[in-house]
């Protein structure tokens, strides 16, 4: 059963973009309620664990020293099955490929600045959240 609640990060490049408040409001404008929010950066040692799955991928260097450049906006979102109309509307990976009227097509660089991130299951959501927020910061 699909649950309400997903999380997503605003990356580095958004941030730096100055698009932090365009995606938030997309957000909202698809109907996501913000439980959790905050503007935070990520150390090396936070982004290995955090992509730790991708450990012994050829990107994984480049992914960590590029979510440690600057801040990310970390939130947690609630919505009727949330994971999957979250990955709708934040797009492919790659924003060439990404549809019209999506997060990435709008804000995303390339693959690898992807403007944001968002769980890939309901598992991986309660998991990504927990990381980010103590159990008092999710409302």
């Amino acid at each position: 059963m699909a649950t309400n609640r997903t999380f997503t990060m605003i990356k580095p490049d958004a941030v730096e973009a100055g698009n932090i408040g365009g995606i938030l409001n997309m957000i909202t404008e698809a109907g996501f309620k913000i439980v959790s929010l905050k503007l935070t950066q990520l150390t090396k040692a936070d982004a290995e664990q955090f992509y730790a799955v991708h450990n012994a991928r050829p990107f994984f260097g480049e992914l960590v020293e590029f979510m440690t450049r600057g801040p990310i906006v970390a939130a947690i979102l609630e919505k009727d099955n949330a994971v999957e109309a979250f990955r709708t509307l934040i797009g492919a990976t790659n924003p060439a490929d990404a549809a019209e009227g999506t997060i990435r097509k709008k804000y995303a660089k390339s693959i690898g600045e992807n403007a944001v991130h968002g769980s890939d299951s309901d598992e991986n959501a309660a998991i990504e959240g927990a990381f980010h927020f103590a159990g008092r910061e999710q409302f």
